[in-house]
Order: C-alpha cells, then sequence, then structure tokens
C-alpha cells in the first residue's frame, strides 16, 4: 500500500496531459498485467486468511491414510548430495504425522548413478523404495522425460493396488525438502478431506521455498523471491477456489492416488510441464476440488544466473507448447496464454528499458493517453514490488534467519535486473518454438 501511494502520487506528479512518444504502447504494456495483479490480490488475502487458521487450529492427528512421496531424479552423479538432502528430510519428518508412508525414487534404467542411488535407499531404514523405469517402457502417447517417469510409477501404483482413495501421492524433486511443519500441514488436510465427506477435496499444493544455505548465488537467491510469492497470491487464488487454472509446480503437490491413476501423466511429447498439465486436466474433471495448503517446502535456487535462465526458458517453452496444444479447450489455455504474454513482456514493463528508448528516441516524455491511467500503472507496479518484498521474506524465514535490510534493499534495486532476465529467457523460448524447435527437458545443476 505504501508503494502504491508513493508511485500513484509521484507518477501523477511527472505526467503530462499529453501522451508522450510511447503513450499508447505504454498505456497497454503496462496496463495488461492489470488481470494478474487484481487476480494476485485476492490470492493474497485467502493465503493469509489459511495461515492465521492453520496457526490457531488444533493439531491435526497423526494419520492413518499411506502417503506416497514420489521423487524423479534423473539419476546423475551430481544430484547425489541435492537427492540425500531431500529423502532424509522426507524419512524424518513424516513419521510423527502419518503412521504409513513410503518414498519412491524413480530412475531410468541404466543412470550413471543407479548403483548409489540403490545404496543410498537402502539406508534409509526400509521407508523408501527405487522404482526403474525400463529402457524400452513408452507410454501410448509418447511421453517423455519426468511426465514419462511419472507415468510408469502411476501405472506401477495401479497394479500393486495402491490407487486407492484412501493413499495419497506427494510429488517432490529430487532437490526439495520437507519438514516437521511440512508433514503436519498434509496431516491437517488429509484429516479434514476425511471429515468433508462427498465435498473433499482431491488435491492440494502449498509454497515453495528456497532458504539461502542452498543457494551458492546470491543474485538467483534473490530473483527467486518471486516463486513464494506466486504461491501466496496468483497460485493461492486459483487452486483454493477449487480450480487449479493457473497451473500447479511439482513440488509439494498433493494428490489422491486414485485421481491421479484416472487423469494419468500421459501427456505427449511436448509435455515437458506435466505438472501445468495435470493442473488442467484436473481443473476440467475435478472443478472445485481442489484446495491450497498452509504449509511450505524447500527448494534450491539456480547455481549460476546461466542455469536460471535455462530453467526459466524451459518452463516458457512448455507452457508455449501447452497454450498451442489442442488437447484443451481455448477457454481453459487462455489464462496461462494471458500469464505467459506477461512474462515475455517482462523487459518491455521495465522501467529502465523505457527510459532507454525515450532516451534514443529524444523523448523524455512517457505519459499514458489519459492521466487517471497512472493509477492502474501504480496497482501493478507496487504488486511486482510485493512479490520479490514478500517473497524474501519467505525466504528469509525458510533459512532460519531474522529479516535482512541488505538483502531488503539488495532485491529492491536489482528489480529491474530480475525482469530483465526472466523477460530474456521467455523470448529465447518464444524464439525457438517459433522456429519449430522440438521442446527438451534442461536439467541443471542441483545445489547440495
Amino acid at each position: 500500500m505504501v508503494a502504491y501511494v508513493l508511485l500513484a502520487v509521484g507518477t501523477g506528479w511527472f505526467t503530462s496531459a499529453r501522451a508522450g512518444f510511447l503513450g499508447w504502447g505504454l498505456t497497454i504494456v503496462w496496463c495488461w498485467p492489470l488481470a494478474n495483479t487484481l487476480i494476485s490480490i485476492d490470492g493474497i488475502a485467502r493465503s493469509r486468511r489459511a495461515l492465521r487458521a492453520s496457526w490457531s487450529a488444533p493439531l491435526p492427528s497423526r494419520q492413518d491414510d499411506l502417503v506416497v512421496i514420489t521423487v524423479p531424479t534423473i539419476g546423475r552423479y551430481h544430484i547425489l548430495p541435492a537427492l540425500r538432502r531431500s529423502l532424509a528430510s522426507h524419512a524424518s519428518s513424516f513419521p510423527a504425522w502419518f503412521s504409513n508412508f513410503r518414498i519412491d525414487v524413480v530412475i531410468d534404467e541404466g543412470c550413471e548413478a543407479a548403483a548409489d542411488i540403490h545404496q543410498l535407499v537402502a539406508g534409509l531404514n526400509g521407508v523408501a523404495r527405487v522404482i526403474t523405469v525400463p529402457a524400452n517402457y513408452c507410454t501410448p502417447n509418447g511421453t517423455r522425460f519426468k511426465a514419462r517417469a511419472n507415468q510408469y510409477a502411476n501405472e506401477l501404483r495401479q497394479r500393486d493396488g495402491t490407487a486407492r482413495p484412501d493413499v495419497w501421492i506427494l510429488h517432490m524433486d529430487d532437490d526439495t525438502g520437507t519438514s516437521a511443519g511440512t508433514a503436519r500441514a498434509l496431516a491437517a488436510f488429509v484429516q479434514a478431506q476425511r471429515l468433508a465427506g462427498p465435498n473433499a477435496c482431491h488435491l492440494a499444493q502449498g509454497v515453495l521455498t528456497y532458504p539461502r544455505q542452498l543457494a551458492p548465488n546470491r543474485f538467483t537467491w534473490l530473483a527467486d523471491s518471486v516463486r513464494p510469492a506466486d504461491d501466496l497470491s496468483r497460485f493461492c487464488s486459483w487452486t483454493s477456489t477449487g480450480t487449479p487454472m493457473a497451473g500447479l509446480h511439482g513440488e509439494l503437490m498433493f494428490v489422491r492416488a486414485s485421481v491421479e491413476a484416472e487423469i494419468g501423466w500421459d501427456f505427449g511429447p511436448e509435455a515437458i510441464v506435466e505438472d501445468a498439465w495435470f493442473a488442467l486436466v484436473f481443473a476440467q474433471r475435478y472443478t472445485g476440488r481442489s484446495s491450497w495448503l498452509p504449509g511450505r517446502c524447500f527448494g534450491a535456487s539456480p547455481a549460476t544466473v546461466r542455469d536460471f535462465i535455462r530453467q526459466r526458458e524451459r518452463w516458457a517453452r512448455g507452457l508455449l507448447h501447452l497454450c498451442a496444444s489442442s488437447s484443451f479447450p481455448i477457454r481453459v489455455r487462455l489464462y496461462i496464454a494471458y500469464s505467459l504474454t506477461t512474462w515475455v513482456l517482462g523487459p518491455l514493463l521495465n522501467i529502465v528499458t523505457v527510459l532507454v528508448i525515450e532516451v534514443l528516441v529524444l523523448s523524455l516524455n512517457g505519459s499514458p493517453v489519459a492521466v487517471p491511467i497512472v493509477l492502474i500503472w501504480a496497482l501493478n507496479t507496487s504488486y511486482y514490488i510485493w512479490c520479490y518484498s514478500e517473497g524474501l521474506r519467505a525466504n528469509v524465514m525458510a533459512s532460519g534467519r531474522t529479516r535482512s535490510w541488505q538483502d531488503r534493499i539488495a532485491v529492491l534495486v536489482l528489480l529491474p535486473a530480475f525482469s530483465m532476465v526472466e523477460g530474456i529467457a521467455a523470448l529465447m523460448a518464444l524464439l525457438k518454438f517459433s522456429g519449430g524447435q522440438a521442446p527438451d527437458f534442461t536439467v541443471i545443476a542441483k545445489p547440495s
């Protein structure tokens, strides 16, 4: 609110009644994110209510429903330290809240670190097993990469009789950990769904945070402040209302096994953001049956800026292929397409880019076509500031630290750099997509 008032007053003070050279262009581009901003503000209110309610609620009882923690991994040597940390966190977090849980580590046949992964799993006191996807395994639709591994594990559960309504699947990445608080939030959700009867939800997702100690690069850690903020705002708005039209992410995705068995993961060779595909199918078939989870998990930011860009490029490529797919009606793809457009426009939403353009054309008048439009600009920009500020706070708390004023200043100063890096990744994805290049599942280094 402080940012909004300062921006509205400051921008309004310097706004001319006559539009400048970029008047119409800036008016359209800087007003474009308004729908996202309003949806996100709704999500902020919802997540804060849910968090307050969870803090004051009585502790849930220990649950008897089986929870299967599914961890697909590419199985290379460089991921072993992160995988060891991740599996150890699950093994220590869940016994207090679930009497029946199992960790499934899914690898491809012949992966380079297979022997080490088997040895690692053997040391977890029987709570974990390795699922090996045969090299000759193919899905009917030719799904590849992580979705292929998920589909094989899904089919295996159907064969062994655990794809039941009283079994829950927790999807986690091989570098993402949990805590006792994560397990407690999941236990509270399971208990609530049992009491909800026919109105029970079948899916939930919480907040992905990034502890500082898992991030070797301070810039990428600060840039990843946007991700927990997105979970606390935009994703919460959609998921808590029961229909995850904004998609999901593969970490801390909690779904009923019978529902996952019915949807599956066989979305085809272009599904490199399989979590978003799953979300849209779920939204169509189980409208109103998802929930937002007031719990968090702990991921690791990319080790380098190059890896950061490669990661974002893969996500953007995957979403572009999803938006172009005829597997969903246009109305189902519409919101993700709108959000993706906002992402691609990132560099043009950057005030530094606009100032450079205006200097080059010798016109410093960036006024909109109508003065009241500055109120919309101020709202969008103040939400953008909130994202990085509040997301940083969530990451600092996940790091077990008090709030750092140096990081708060740094994240605000670097906002133009963040939008530029995110926009470059999205533009690279758009160029490759436009050139007809087949999507690839880029795997970056996993910080330990």
